[in-house]
């Protein structure tokens, strides 16, 4: 597409349409000390290739050869160059949404690939065709089960990830939730006992993450039966997917959210990411995004079309279920190649090494004196360790040796001051768990 610059002339009759007399009175809602006054200092003109060489220089500045024990909802994942090249190609890198189905049949078959293999994940019925990240996606189910219950009061899980709580706290500012936060019980699961006493006729649902962010495996069916008898619904945020090649699926949950990250996508500085709402086929009316279904033509051929599309572009406002889902289209096909390519021994075969190689790497750190394990419930890929000292003092340490120790949980978690959360993937070698360990005992036989 061509840019088109407007004459002066132009601008100043775009400007009067609208009321305004000058470009700056279009940023007058910014406050005046965020406002840029001066142009930036960027280096340059360059020519095209030291445009490349300084990029090449800056590139070479990032931080190479560190081995990162840090997850807490962003995985490093082996991934195949197959998915880079299919995801490159012309005709799904460009494409955007499928409104002709007639002639972006190849996206949308992707896309309903896409929806099979999360339902066949997650053990739901209908999956939707991508949300923009797993913490939009948790706030869209809590929503759905509004929609769906007519209730407004929402109880969520203190162990269901910090970022995901923020994002759901701010949609419920201004849309009537009332949200309520459950405590974690002793072994880092959700105390049952705490969500019993709060289920009460009101409750739309009951918002839990399992592996949860504390790294433990939440045992869904007896919250699931606790959430039914009260008439609220049971939503699963999952931020670890691969978790799914060892873990039962949440089946027993009404609704599923779920960041496909991990699926063929590069942490990449923090995104674009991909996130799925899977459920209950009867509650497929109520879902956010759209979906793609099979169908066939009048000659009897096989075809794909887009089946359901409840945004605003699609139908009216006041019936639309979400204003944020533009589906993830490629980062959701990346996902797709990628568990194509993976099949299902693959997957549990790269699920069994996290979970092997997550139980040494404790084991190693229960031999520094000091360090013991925080919670005793069954995890997968991380777990929480109680230090002697500080995580920061000791992450300090670590980088000096080119590791990216845990994250801090002390921050989010106050009452978790010198706890840390350790991930540890298939990527990561057996040596540098050894590494790891080492560094972290030095670390804290360091004088304060």
């Amino acid at each position: 597409m061509r840019y088109l610059p407007k004459s002066p002339a132009e601008r100043q009759e775009m400007l009067a349409a609208i009321g305004a007399k000058s470009i700056a009175d279009l940023f007058s809602g910014i406050p005046e000390r965020y406002r840029l006054r001066e142009a930036l200092q960027l280096p340059g003109p360059f020519s095209e290739a030291e445009v490349i060489d300084f990029f090449k220089a800056r590139a070479a500045e990032n931080s190479l050869g560190y081995t990162s024990f840090l997850g807490a909802g962003v995985y490093n994942h082996l991934r195949s160059v197959v998915t880079d090249a299919i995801i490159q190609r012309g005709e799904f890198l460009t494409s955007y949404t499928p409104y002709q189905a007639e002639i972006t049949q190849g996206t949308l078959q992707a896309i309903f690939e896409f929806q099979t293999l999360m339902c066949q994940l997650t053990g739901q019925e209908v999956a939707n065709a991508s949300m923009y990240d797993g913490s939009t996606a948790a706030t869209e189910a809590v929503l759905m089960a509004e929609r769906l219950t007519g209730r407004s009061r929402v109880l969520v899980a203190r162990s269901v990830h910090p970022e995901y709580r923020d994002v759901l706290k701010t949609y419920a500012k201004n849309s009537g939730l009332h949200l309520e936060e459950l405590p974690y019980a002793a072994n880092g699961t959700v105390d049952q006992k705490a969500l019993q006493a709060a289920l009460k006729e009101d409750v739309a649902v009951v918002l839990v993450q399992s592996p949860n962010f504390f790294g433990a495996i939440e045992t869904l069916a007896p919250l699931a039966e606790a959430a039914h008898a009260s008439g609220a619904l049971l939503a699963v945020a999952i931020t670890e997917a691969v978790s799914l090649g060892a873990v039962k699926p949440p089946a027993e949950a009404d609704i599923v959210a779920m960041e496909a990250q991990s699926f063929g996508l590069p942490a990449s500085y923090g995104g674009p990411f991909a996130g799925v709402v899977a459920s209950k086929e009867q509650f497929v009316r109520q879902m956010p995004g759209r979906l793609a279904g099979q169908t066939v033509d009048a000659d009897g051929h096989r075809g794909f079309v887009l089946t359901l599309a409840t945004r605003e572009q699609h139908i009216r406002r006041e019936k639309a279920t979400s204003n944020i889902c533009t589906n993830q289209a490629l980062c959701a096909l990346a996902a797709t190649v990628h568990l194509t390519l993976l099949g299902k021994e693959g997957l549990r075969e790269m699920a069994q090494q996290n979970l092997s190689k997550a139980q040494f790497a404790l084991t190693e750190l229960e031999k520094i004196p000091g360090v013991r394990r925080a919670f005793d419930a069954p995890f997968f890929n991380e777990f929480t360790v109680e230090l002697p000292r500080s995580v920061k003092l000791v992450n300090a340490y670590l980088v000096r040796d080119k590791i990216v120790g845990p994250f801090v949980l002390g921050q989010p978690y106050p009452e978790l001051t010198k706890h840390g959360l350790v991930c540890v993937t298939e990527t990561t070698p057996r040596v540098e768990l050894e590494r790891f360990a080492t560094s972290l005992r030095r670390a804290l036989e360091q004088p304060l």
